[in-house]
């Protein structure tokens, strides 16, 4: 079964960007569905922006429209989350979720069976 690591996280000031990255290993990238999803504290983990496995097909929640962009590297197996304009609200733990791919893209987070161990990132005023 396919492990995934992230990293990528970080200290940065309101208004900076970071790029997550996603490390598969164990299986092939392009065979899941992957998603990112994080968790402030004191908040239940959400679900932020995910890539369907097949056909493409890729969601963002409202609040990170625009500024976050999910992509893969599928010769490096890796995927990655670019985020931009970050504010302080964007403060959490970062996850990468995966699971055999489909043409639906979950937001819940039940339905992902992979997860990383998460990498912080935290945004300062």
């Amino acid at each position: 079964q396919v492990q995934l690591v992230e990293s990528g996280g970080g200290l940065v000031q309101a208004g900076g960007s970071l790029r997550l990255s996603c490390a598969a290993s164990g299986g092939t990238l392009s065979m899941y569905t992957m998603a990112w999803f994080r968790q402030a504290p004191g908040k239940a983990r959400e679900f932020v922006t995910g890539s369907a496995g097949i056909g493409g097909s890729t969601s963002q929640i409202d609040a990170v429209k625009g500024r976050f962009t999910i992509s893969r590297d599928n010769a490096k197996n890796t995927m990655y989350l670019q985020m931009n304009s970050l504010k302080p609200e964007d403060t959490a733990v970062y996850y990468c979720a995966g699971r055999p791919r489909s043409s639906i893209l979950f937001g819940s987070e039940s339905m992902y069976a992979y997860w990383g161990q998460g990498t912080q990132v935290t945004v300062s005023p």
